[in-house]
């Protein structure tokens, strides 16, 4: 189905042929005409298939009649990025319609955005849900005139506790308003806010809340500890076109994102310790290439949207198959091709499971073998960090200091006492270079520890660093 079969404004059909829009994506074809005739639409579809312009098409073409200079629609975000991107789309549809939208959302002055609020008097308001109430406690905003509710990314919000402040909002709307709620994901908490707040809403449901099929999955089996060196190595195989990386917390984010840096690479780090202004910083390197590389926590699973990324690696697993829905549906946007790695761990193969039931269909497996060289880099790496976190210590042996007895793991096993000894107070423990023999329990206690297969790979022989054992490889 083609856009114009629609029968846009000439406004808007200039912006969507400025835009490159041709054919309307299957949650476009299917939202846009209950949404001009005003009804209310519960709308599911995979990430990157064109909600937000499956809602703002039909909204600026029914607020170019009524009133002006009047918050008359109003859209939910959960985070500032989503928010900022939705205003910018709307700018971009709706620039020559005259409608005004303006993002509000923490994190910046709350003054500028009064300032904004009453200088630019905005038809449209994009918001995050606590700078609103926020805005609305101080009698700044007012949502009397709202004809058009749009909950934006839905599951994230309840995900993220704005389950109070939303019903808030919505009971200071007037009555008889349109309410559109869009997700990837169908939770419960959706569905009853749904019987709650619409009225026999339009059920679209696109892709069953699977992941785009225009992503390639692939899993790279791996220990905790060399998971920095398989990614140099993967960064070095793709070295085309850029890539986002998801960390499970902040601090791991800015660490990674400084390694990279440290490397070569042109990286930049984004998570919620950042300012509003240095994460709009990262965000304009990543947007304009300056920074290839994105390391992130999942505050970028929503609200990016750059054709240029081609390859989305989890460096760590995500919490719910949920979340990784999110975080790969930033490749592979609007039937574009994309890639999606992710390092698993001997613990991540529960979530795995769960993700390939999701994704529908077993990933697939590649193994990383990494050279003497490259794992010597990755070692001196860990080596530094390790130094600079303990800077009392600077040799790669535990420090014996004067009056201090050594207690490395190796000489903690050297004091040990044999069983047989065990009564003979002050006597110097025994060391014999000879095997123990029999099937004796002091010969047993002697015996070497049997090697782990999942532990202290970076202790492990450097002919084996980055070889796995046959059962690892082959996560189920």
């Amino acid at each position: 189905m083609t856009f114009s079969s629609f029968s846009f404004d000439g406004t808007i059909t200039k912006a969507i042929d400025r835009a490159g829009y041709t054919d309307a994506t299957p949650i476009q074809a299917q939202a846009i005409g209950p949404i001009l005739e005003g009804k209310d639409v519960l709308g599911l579809a995979q990430t990157g298939t064109g909600k937000t312009a499956a809602f703002a098409l039909p909204m600026l073409q029914r607020l170019l009649t009524g009133k002006r200079c009047t918050a008359r629609a109003l859209i939910l975000s959960p985070t500032r990025e989503l928010a900022e991107q939705t205003r910018k789309a709307f700018e971009a549809l709706g620039k020559e319609t005259n409608l005004y939208a303006l993002s509000i959302y923490g994190g910046v002055s709350t003054s500028a955005q009064i300032r904004s609020l009453k200088r630019d008097m905005p038809e449209i308001l994009v918001a995050c849900p606590g700078r609103l109430l926020d805005l609305m406690g101080q009698r700044v905003v007012s949502l009397k005139d709202i004809e058009m509710l749009v909950l934006d990314e839905a599951d994230q919000m309840f995900d993220m506790g704005f389950l109070p402040s939303i019903r808030q909002i919505i009971e200071a709307l007037p009555t008889g308003h349109q309410t559109l709620m869009f997700s990837a994901t169908l939770p419960s908490e959706i569905r009853s806010l749904a019987r709650e707040f619409q009225k026999d809403p339009v059920r679209i449901e696109i892709g069953n809340s699977r992941p785009v099929e225009t992503v390639n999955h692939i899993v790279y089996p791996v220990m905790q500890a060399d998971k920095y060196a398989v990614l140099a190595s993967i960064l070095k195989e793709n070295a085309t076109g850029q890539a986002l990386i998801f960390t499970k917390t902040k601090h791991r984010a800015q660490k990674l994102a400084t390694q990279l840096l440290d490397a070569g690479h042109s990286a930049a780090a984004l998570h919620g310790n950042l300012s509003q202004g240095q994460r709009d910083k990262a965000m304009l390197k990543f947007r304009t290439g300056k920074a290839r590389i994105m390391v992130a926590t999942d505050i970028a699973a929503r609200g990016i949207d750059i054709s240029g990324i081609s390859h989305v690696i989890n460096f760590d697993m995500p919490d719910t198959a949920e979340a990784y829905t999110h975080r790969i549906g930033r490749t592979g946007r609007m039937m574009h091709s994309g890639i999606a790695l992710t390092l698993a761990t001997p613990d991540d193969r529960s979530m795995l499971k769960i993700i390939e039931r999701l994704v529908g269909s077993p990933m697939e497996r590649r193994i990383v073998s990494l050279a003497d060289s490259e794992m010597q880099n990755a070692l001196d790496a860990r080596d530094k960090d390790k130094k600079e976190r303990n800077p009392q210590n600077r040799s790669g042996d535990r420090a014996v200091h004067s009056g201090q007895r050594d207690r490395s793991p190796q000489a903690r096993r050297n004091d040990r006492v044999p069983y047989s000894n065990r009564n003979a107070r002050g006597k110097q423990p025994c060391h014999n270079d000879a095997q123990p023999q029999g099937n004796s329990r002091d010969a047993r206690r002697s015996a070497p520890h049997a090697a782990h297969p999942y532990r202290d790979s970076y202790n492990s022989a450097p002919h084996s660093r980055g070889h796995y054992p046959k059962e690892y490889a082959s996560i189920p």
